[in-house]
């Protein structure tokens, strides 16, 4: 009996380590902040102070949520199940304020600061910091006669850039999403590290990548009331036309100007690329099929010809576009690259859209490329798999 005992005592004891997890502190914690932690299968675990609370929910933004346990010491505790990997925005619900979590880096999205957790997918380091040669992120200002204002942007060199000083490089204009701004693709997508570890690995072709802030008004125009009109109202619509006509002529007048001036690019459309995702995805489409003689490599993450795809049709290859897609011949020889992608999981809308778009110019004999990130929806792992895919596949020799 006694030996019985122990092998309970024993067994009891695994099962708890087991369940405890090998929980460590997540990398988009601030500096030697403990919590929030992440365990290998995924899962999140949270503790946050506020003894006077009576009520705390921790609220992921896509994904559960939770209400907080409330612990003798004051501390607040939740844990998740396993979460999908990528970076997950969320916030805390005390006594109904909403606020950021003080042990996690705010990053910018839904048009605010808010806290991430990066759950790391196994295996993948694509996008992690390695051992290879590092390019540089630089920020730059440009005036733009478009907005009347100076604007922001950010800049990846590659490794290099700045001793290879009689080297031209074609440049990739890289957009984010809606809510979001220029820091989006570096902050939250580690552009920078999926291109030094394409480029060691001998995979990609060295690249500017330039990052620009997708919203833009144009110089005069007042910031529009659009107090009480909701989304897809003539007034709203209205605004959202005009907010991105004024971003296509800030990059075609402005931006790209500025960047074939002070950086060493092949200023020609053979060595230039757009793409973007989600609202980015849409103005890629927009700004490339208005200046085809500008582009000749076109992408879209989640986001490709929004109207058509959120307006529940198929493409009309004689009439969409301004009749470029007509001819699969003349466009396959001006265009080198046509790429689309979605992840499995998406909003069933924006899933279908794309899908049906991938359908539209398969039946047009349109040449593409359609990628779907397996298990992952409207979120940065599709967006960091979508460019691992996509910037290999640019300024490479004609087949």
């Amino acid at each position: 009996m006694k030996l019985l005992g122990i092998a309970v005592l024993l067994t009891a004891s695994v099962c708890w380590a087991q369940d405890a997890g090998d929980f460590k502190p997540a990398t988009t914690n601030v500096q030697d902040a403990q919590y929030p932690r992440v365990d290998s299968q995924g899962r999140a675990e949270f503790r946050i102070k506020a003894p006077d609370a009576s009520k705390v929910k921790l609220n992921f933004w896509s994904g559960p949520k939770l209400d907080m346990e409330k612990q003798a010491d004051g501390f607040w505790t939740a844990t998740t199940t396993p979460l999908v990997p990528g970076l997950h925005y969320y916030t805390l619900v005390i006594d109904g304020a909403e606020v950021a979590d003080p042990s996690s880096h705010s990053f910018y999205g839904g048009g605010r600061d808010a806290s991430m957790i990066e759950i790391p997918e196994a295996g993948s380091t694509y996008y992690s910091i390695q051992d290879v040669p590092h390019g540089e992120v630089r920020e730059v200002w440009y005036h733009s006669d478009v907005t009347g204002t100076w604007r922001h942007a950010l800049v990846y060199t590659p490794p290099g850039y700045d001793t290879q000083t009689k080297m031209r490089y074609p440049v990739l204009y890289l957009q984010h999403g809606g809510g979001e701004d220029e820091t989006g693709w570096i902050r939250q997508g580690d552009a920078n590290f999926i291109l030094d570890n394409l480029v060691a690995s001998g995979k990609c072709k060295p690249m500017l990548i330039v990052m620009a802030n997708g919203y833009a008004r144009r110089a005069g125009v007042p910031v529009p009331d659009l107090t009480g009109k909701p989304f897809g109202s003539p007034e709203m619509m209205k605004a959202m036309q005009d907010m991105a006509q004024a971003f296509e002529d800030d990059v075609t007048q402005a931006l790209i100007p500025f960047i074939d001036k002070n950086f060493r690019t092949f200023a020609d459309r053979d060595h230039r690329a757009m793409a973007g995702l989600s609202m980015g995805g849409m103005q890629t489409f927009q700004v490339t099929f208005d200046h085809l003689e500008m582009f000749s490599y076109i992408g879209g993450f989640s986001g490709a010809a929004g109207p058509m795809v959120l307006g529940n049709r198929s493409l009309d290859p004689k009439t969409d576009f301004h009749g470029a897609l007509a001819d699969p011949a003349a466009f396959a020889k001006r265009v080198h690259l046509l790429w689309i992608g979605v992840g499995t999981e998406e909003p069933a809308m924006m899933h279908a859209g794309i899908v049906r778009l991938h359908d539209s110019l398969t039946e047009a004999h349109i040449d593409h490329v359609f990628y779907e990130s397996p298990g992952t929806s409207h979120e940065w792992q599709t967006w960091r798999r979508d460019l691992k895919d996509f910037a290999p596949r640019l300024f490479q020799p004609a087949k």
